[in-house]
């Protein structure tokens, strides 16, 4: 009898998707499987700003427990929802190939309000601060719920648009005729990237998961998120990063920003680096943002964040 693997999952379509993309790929190579889903806290409170529950981590937090209790095998997520520090215990054994990195702008089929004032709807800091940044006269208003809630929302209020990563949209064919990408918009960390987590002592699973394994997502997400963490982001700061390897040149191409909450202040740093350097990359990115003025203005968000 071979040992079935049990992948826990939130149980919206979006999560339902990626754990079963990981099951569809566990199962070519052999490996019986089993789906375990889980309701997070995120999905149930959905009347408050993510960044006001405090919680890092809040969409894994439930997948955690449940795998540190031997509910389940392993967990699947968004990369970008997962915190930089795991439980003790839990550790990332795969980063599967990366899907679309860019934010999109889903409207309501008259663009005009780009010109002029406009409300726009995202749950995301990062997103609302870069939004403000661009169109310093529009309001932002607070969206949250999963992909699926968050289109209903968008058809049932005024708001001009609401903004969503595309691969989420993609995955679950959900993107609409009515939406511009936002190209000029710096991606969360590991945006578009699905990590899945285990026990650090279940060689059984980590060696079928090591066979899903992208080499090439991993190493960008491994910078982005060193970037993140080094900034001391959390969930909450308004950071975006994406690192993306040019093959021609054997080189990673870095493009990091930190935004004040209202986006009027922006750090930023765009970067070429020999492949090489990768395992530090992210850090010094980082610090150099930070010795530049942007500690002052981390201190300054997080007591912004506590009020």
């Amino acid at each position: 009898m071979t040992k079935k693997i049990r992948i826990g999952t939130r149980d919206s379509e979006l999560a339902l998707w990626q754990a079963h993309t990981v099951q569809h790929q566990l199962q070519q190579l052999g490996y019986a499987t089993e789906i375990v889903a889980v309701k997070s806290t995120g999905d149930i409170i959905l009347d408050k700003p993510l960044y006001e529950l405090g919680i890092t981590g809040i969409f894994t937090k439930t997948l955690d427990v449940a795998m540190l209790s031997g509910k389940i095998d392993i967990a699947v997520h968004s990369m970008k929802d997962v915190p930089t520090a795991l439980p003790q215990g839990i550790v990332q054994a795969a980063v599967l190939e990366r899907a679309n990195t860019v934010d999109l702008l889903v409207h309501k089929g008259n663009l005009d309000f780009l010109n002029g004032e406009g409300t726009v709807a995202t749950g995301s800091l990062r997103r609302q601060a870069q939004w403000l940044h661009k169109y310093p006269n529009h309001t932002v208003v607070d969206l949250r719920g999963n992909v699926n809630t968050r289109m209903q929302k968008l058809q049932e209020n005024d708001w001009n648009g609401a903004v969503f990563a595309a691969a989420g949209l993609e995955r679950i064919n959900l993107k609409p005729e009515t939406y511009i990408n936002l190209d000029w918009m710096v991606p969360a960390p590991a945006q578009g990237a699905m990590v899945v987590v285990a026990m650090e002592n279940d060689e059984f699973a980590l060696d079928a998961l090591s066979q899903l394994n992208h080499i090439e997502t991993e190493i960008c997400t491994y910078i982005e998120r060193q970037f993140l963490r080094t900034l001391e982001g959390g969930c909450t700061a308004p950071i975006g990063a994406l690192a993306k390897y040019d093959e021609e040149n054997d080189t990673i191409n870095f493009h990091g920003v930190l935004f004040s909450i209202d986006g009027q202040q922006k750090f930023e740093i765009q970067r070429t680096f020999d492949i090489s350097e990768w395992k530090k990359l992210g850090f010094n990115c980082a610090k150099e943002i930070l010795e530049n003025g942007g500690s002052e203005l981390m201190a300054d968000i997080k007591l912004k964040l506590k009020k």
